[in-house]
């Protein structure tokens, strides 16, 4: 009976190994290569990630990016965030509720999400719902939902030590499902955090 029970242990074990580390790489690029799910220009990628809360234990959280530039290896990232009411501006890390993410993996297609410059999110109050916005990005009427548009100089990495921000490996990303960050070295050379990592959980165009 000990026997039996040990063999099924090892079978379960080996059946979830294979499918971690074999099957789920496997539809991972394969999916990769679909028009719905390629990494490209203004994809939206959803991710989540363990956060250490306190004497809770760990909790997750959970991120929705839009791709804003593809250069080479480099992948810049801008977080999908909503505007805070006027006078009503609130501390966040800019995660989302679950059951907000959920609903939009569900229906991103049907969601309005707006780009907006930098320079204009910091007038009339900052990040938050007013009348500028509004005229300037008439889509906020539909949803306040948005992400942050970087100047045309600050484009093509030129400048890594000025403008090195949500900068992710596409390589990593294609190959291994996971983001990981680019930081700068003392040399202000660009290279991999490898001990820093984060969880693709689906690509949508």
């Amino acid at each position: 009976m000990k026997k039996l029970l040990f063999i099924s242990i090892l079978l379960v074990l080996a059946i979830y190994v294979f499918r971690e580390t074999v099957y789920k790489p496997y539809l991972w690029k394969k999916a990769m290569e679909t028009p719905e799910h390629r990494l490209q220009l203004g994809s939206f990628v959803f991710s989540k990630q363990r956060d250490e809360n306190g004497n809770s234990g760990t909790a997750k959280k959970y991120f929705v990016f839009k791709v804003t530039e593809i250069t080479g290896d480099y992948v810049r990232f801008s977080i999908v965030r909503k505007l805070s009411d006027k006078g009503n501006i609130k501390s966040s890390d800019f995660s989302m509720p679950r059951e907000t993410y959920r609903s939009f993996k569900r229906d991103i297609k049907k969601v309005t999400v707006t780009g907006i410059l930098r320079e204009d999110l910091n007038k009339e109050g900052g990040h938050t719902v007013n009348d500028y916005l509004l005229n300037k990005y008439p889509s906020l009427k539909k949803s306040h939902y948005y992400y942050e548009v970087i100047p045309k100089d600050e484009e093509n990495i030129k400048y890594p030590k000025e403008y090195f921000n949500l900068i992710y490996s596409k390589e990593k990303i294609i190959e291994k499902r996971k983001l990981i960050p680019y930081t700068i070295t003392e040399n202000d050379i660009p290279e991999l955090a490898r001990h820093l990592s984060q969880r693709v959980c689906v690509i949508l165009n």
